[in-house]
This record gives C-alpha cells, sequence and structure tokens, in this order.
C-alpha cells in the first residue's frame, strides 16, 4: 500500500533503492531461491488466504470469515480451471540468513489428495516441482502436508527412486514435526494414547516414546503392522508398546496424540482433563470443552527474517509448520542426504537441536 504509507509517512527508506534494482535485472541476473517449501490448497475458502487474494487478510492467521462466502462460487470456478490446466505457482518468499526461502504451491486442494484416481496427476506435478528446482538450482525443497502422503509417494520415496540423480535434496520434515509433538509431551507423563500408530509419525513417536519408558497405547487394527514396529523398539523397551483396538481403552488416560480424524463420540472417551496432541491432516474439531487441544506442530522462524508478511494458514506471523521449519533446518545445517520414507527415530534429537541452534523456537 505505497499510497497510504506515503500520507501516513511509514515508508522503509530502503524501498524505492529496492524497486530500481529489482526493475533493472535481467534474467541473467535472477538468481534461484536456496530453499522451496512446496505446499498445496486445503479447501477453496483457504484459498482465498493467498497474499495475491486479500494482503490485508493473508496477513493474519486464517479463519472462516463471512466475507468469504460471496466469492465461494467463483473460487470453485477458479478451481476448477486449475484442475484443467495447473501448473506450480509462486505462494510467498522471505529471506533468512540472507538467503531466499521460497513456498510454491501445488495447484490440488486437500480433498483430491485421498481420491484414488487423482493419485498419477497429483505425483506428476510434485515432480515437476522437483525437476524445475532442480533445473534452476535450489538447494532443498520441502514437501507440505499432504504432498508427502505415505499412500501417495511413501513420503517422497517415490521421486528419490525415480530421480536418482537429483542435485536438490528432498525433505519431507517429519523428523522435526516428531520432535516437535515429543517434546510439548512433559517429562511427567508415563502413559499416552496414540492414534495414526502404525504411521509415519505415529511410528517414530511409539518408538520414541518407548525409549523413555513410557507406555503407549497404540490404537490399531491390524496386529501385524503393530507387531512390525514394537520389533523395531529396543528389546527391553518392547514392554512399553501396547496394541489397543478401541477409543475406550483411554478412558483413563489424559494425554492422546491423534494421528488420525477423532469423532465426537471417539473424543468422547477422553477424561475430562485431557491434552489432545494432534498432526492429522486436517486437525480434529475440538468438540471437549472440558479438555485442551494442541494446534498442529508448528516453530517459529527466527527473529532476522525479512519480508514474511502473509501468515502460513492457520498460523501466527513468523511462524510455518513443522515440516516446513524441517527443511528450513536441513538447509542451514548444509545436510546432503534426503530425508524421506521412515523416519529415523535416531536423528529426532539430532534435529531438535539443530533447530534451536539455528533460531527457530518452539510455540
Amino acid at each position: 500500500m505505497p499510497l497510504y504509507d506515503v500520507l501516513g509517512k511509514t515508508t522503509d527508506p530502503r524501498s524505492w533503492e529496492l524497486q530500481r534494482e529489482i526493475s533493472s535485472r535481467t534474467s541473467a541476473d535472477e538468481k534461484a531461491p536456496d530453499f522451496v517449501f512446496l505446499a498445496h490448497v486445503v479447501d477453496v475458502m483457504s484459498a482465498m488466504h493467498s497474499p495475491f487474494v486479500f494482503r490485508s487478510f493473508s496477513s493474519t492467521p486464517f479463519s472462516n470469515r463471512l466475507f468469504l462466502l460471496p466469492l465461494w462460487p467463483f473460487t470453485f470456478l477458479v478451481m476448477i480451471v486449475m484442475w484443467l490446466k495447473s501448473k506450480t505457482f509462486l505462494f510467498s518468499f522471505y529471506i533468512l540468513r540472507g538467503k531466499v526461502h521460497q513456498t510454491w504451491v501445488v495447484p490440488r486442494f486437500g480433498f483430491q489428495y485421498f481420491l484414488p484416481f487423482a493419485a498419477e496427476g497429483i505425483n506428476k506435478q510434485i515432480e515437476e516441482a522437483i525437476l524445475m528446482a532442480d533445473r534452476i538450482g535450489v538447494k532443498v525443497i520441502s514437501l507440505a502436508a499432504l504432498n508427502k502422503n505415505e499412500g501417495l509417494n511413501g513420503g517422497g520415496t517415490l521421486f528419490v527412486n525415480k530421480l536418482p540423480d537429483l542435485k536438490v535434496r528432498v525433505v519431507h520434515g517429519n523428523t522435526l514435526t516428531a520432535a516437535v509433538i515429543l517434546n510439548d509431551i512433559p517429562r511427567d507423563v508415563d502413559e499416552v494414547f496414540l492414534t495414526g500408530a502404525t504411521s509415519k509419525l505415529g511410528r517414530a513417536i511409539a518408538l520414541y516414546l518407548s525409549r523413555r519408558r513410557v507406555r503407549v497405547l497404540m490404537l490399531t487394527q491390524s496386529t501385524e503392522r503393530f507387531l512390525k514396529v514394537q520389533s523395531e523398539a529396543p528389546i527391553d523397551c518392547q514392554q512399553f508398546l501396547v496394541q489397543v483396538t478401541k477409543y475406550q481403552a483411554a478412558k483413563h488416560c489424559k494425554t492422546w496424540i491423534i494421528g488420525k480424524w477423532a469423532t465426537p463420540r471417539e473424543q468422547s472417551w477422553a477424561p475430562s482433563g485431557t491434552h489432545i496432541h494432534q498432526f492429522v491432516v486436517p486437525p480434529v474439531i475440538p468438540f471437549r470443552r472440558d479438555c485442551t487441544y494442541g494446534k498442529l506442530a508448528a516453530m517459529r522462524l527466527p527473529k532476522d527474517v525479512e519480508g514474511l508478511g502473509s501468515c502460513e494458514y492457520t498460523m501466527g506471523r513468523g511462524v510455518v509448520h513443522a515440516c516446513h521449519a524441517g527443511g528450513v533446518v536441513h538447509f542451514l545445517e548444509g545436510w546432503t542426504h534426503h530425508e524421506v520414507g521412515a523416519i529415523n527415530v535416531d536423528q529426532i534429537d539430532t534435529v531438535w537441536k539443530a533447530a534451536l541452534k539455528h533460531g527457530l523456537k518452539p510455540l
């Protein structure tokens, strides 16, 4: 809003100099971002939270507003066009430690990721984005929640196996996500109830907690998958992993970790005073007034970040999802491995310490 800045005398003194510098650039002067976070649209309403739609709206955490309702039909039509001819596009960028970090968006909406016939097309778009990042010299590309869905591409493994000569590092960021959740659990907790227990994140959380001698009630109907996870724990820790098949088993447990959507009836089994951590996308609706609900794992970026004028979905300004932060840490540390597939439980503490070292902070 340059006019308002001029009238209110709030113009940044560097603005015109920066404008002249940018305007004089040629294509040969353009520099690729060092880090890219590959996001996706959640739903039609949140699509209007993009900075290029309502800049003032996107500068605050997303929430459903009445003024968005009249625009819903038009946005839905735009969504249809995006399905027919969709390309990855730039969402926003910021500068950290003098390096450019960008957010690119795969123009697919959340529900599409759960349509079996859409999987091939979505993976193709993600692959194109990775190849583009590799071609222009990006060092690390981090995949947002559904872009690394296990059933879709094995947490990014599909692309790394298919494209063995990639220079760009592909990162799912789930190691830091697990670290954020685990460090949010009080040290005096001796029992937790875990859903989504055999998923990528659920497995890592269960194994880590078992090493801390915390009893983990793992909700899963598959004994085979439970035994597979249990067998990965040290022999003296396996007794702390317990399979349960119903929510009723957690009626006396006051620490829940939700990795799978929970209905009001399922949440009703939580005893009063329960705190519910979660890593399910989209997050569960807080039906219980006598329980507390944690938000999705996130971290606050360092104070020297510049140019971050929009909020990442429901997060506050300067706060990003943990998988985004995980990619940032991967880049800042200069790690040369891909972080895809199963989470390396031994790396959880390493990644957590690296994040704190670089100035990222838990909420």
